[in-house]
């Protein structure tokens, strides 16, 4: 009787222990599912970039973590990136500088975004936008990218000689063809008296600038009349500079008129065309779908007397012609995209006979108005 109890106690202390090794073991499988299976861990990023200031062509990326390796993009509110760091290894790295391209032509300041993207491409180097984000996508955090914003102004804290700008009053809203008061406070931080001069920044192209003269120690309340006209429309950062310090704050802008082209003459073969473009673009002469010509690059804006060489010069007075507006760059036509208005493309069709310039109703264009309204 006894000698059945122990064996069956030993019997149950026996099940026990294994059912302990099967929990043991399953939870070590478990763990290292990922290795064994071949499933891939998701990749994790994590990204500290901090207010500072710069001369405007670089960044610092205080901390950047990346588990696949990988790149830093800079980016604002616009649609192409600012500047894309050199390829990161797997790792953590710090101070990491991100310069922007030396052709560029925007500065990196103003309230900038850091993004970690992820290295999938074959080719060298970055490739998200190239590839309409098929490769070198953001790494993901809860199904966020992970990014880190910070306002960048220009300066370094260890001039000191650089009048400070305390704060900066400006508008929230207005066009792009009108003028604003943008108030400052200014500081001269020196004990002499010293002229230096002071800024307004849309988008980092400078608007209005006057030299201000303050005495030493002294603070002043400066309004600089800043004329809009050729910014370009949309959220705009807008920043008060000295030498070397500056205040930022955003401005929405919009654009003063409805965009349009129309055609104002010709003569042999150049036609003359007037455009209204609220983004950097170029108007084309089409015949049939085929480009004949292209304008120069123009600013956001209103434009009179743009010429257009045209390279069939035997065309006829009666054959038809399209005039349409694009956004890009008439260097790189093929990737340009035409400008809309209230859904349809900004253009409008004539013939050289109604605007030759010794036609009889002078060649002013009169009755080709633009069709994107």
């Amino acid at each position: 009787m006894s000698s059945r109890l122990t064996f069956g106690t030993l019997k149950r202390i026996v099940a026990i222990l294994i059912a302990i090794t099967i929990v043991i073991t399953a939870g070590i499988v478990v763990g290292q599912a990922p290795a064994i299976f071949g499933v891939e861990e998701d990749p994790e990023a994590s990204i500290t970039f901090e207010d500072q200031r710069s001369n405007g062509s670089a960044v610092t990326i205080q901390e950047i973590t990346l588990s696949d390796g990988g790149y830093v993009v800079i980016s604002d509110d616009g649609d192409e990136p600012l500047a894309v760091s050199e390829r990161l290894e797997a790792g953590t790295h710090e101070n990491v500088t991100v310069e922007r391209e030396d052709d560029a032509t925007r500065e990196l300041v103003g309230q900038l975004t850091a993004t970690a993207h992820r290295d999938t491409s074959d080719d060298e180097g970055y490739a998200y936008e190239a590839s309409n984000g098929e490769e070198d996508q953001p790494y993901l955090e809860d199904g966020f990218p992970v990014s880190d914003t910070a306002t960048v102004t220009t300066g370094d804290d260890a001039v000191s000689n650089s009048f400070v700008v305390e704060s900066i009053d400006a508008p929230t809203a207005a066009t792009t063809n009108e003028t604003i008061d943008v108030n400052a406070q200014i500081r001269n931080p020196t004990e002499s008296m010293a002229q230096q001069p002071v800024e307004v920044r849309i988008d980092g192209t400078v608007f209005a600038r006057q030299i201000l003269e303050l005495e030493g120690d002294e603070t002043r309340n400066v309004t600089l009349e800043t004329d809009t006209s050729g910014a370009p429309p949309g959220n705009q950062s807008i920043g008060v500079y000295t030498e070397d310090d500056g205040a930022l704050s955003r401005i929405d802008l919009t654009f003063h008129t409805d965009p349009s082209v129309a055609v104002d003459g010709a003569s042999n073969d150049t036609v003359r065309v007037s455009a209204a473009t609220p983004e950097e673009g170029f108007v084309t002469l089409e015949r049939n779908g085929t480009v004949l010509g292209t304008s120069e690059q123009l600013e956001p804006g209103e434009h009179e007397n743009v010429s257009i060489n045209l390279s069939d010069a035997s065309l006829g007075e009666s054959e038809e012609l399209t005039a349409s507006l694009y956004a890009g760059d008439p260097a790189d036509a093929d990737a340009a995209s035409p400008i809309e208005f209230e859904g349809e493309p900004v253009q409008t069709t004539f013939t050289l006979g109604d605007v030759a310039d010794d036609s009889s109703d002078g060649g002013d264009g009169a009755d080709n108005e633009s069709t994107g309204e």
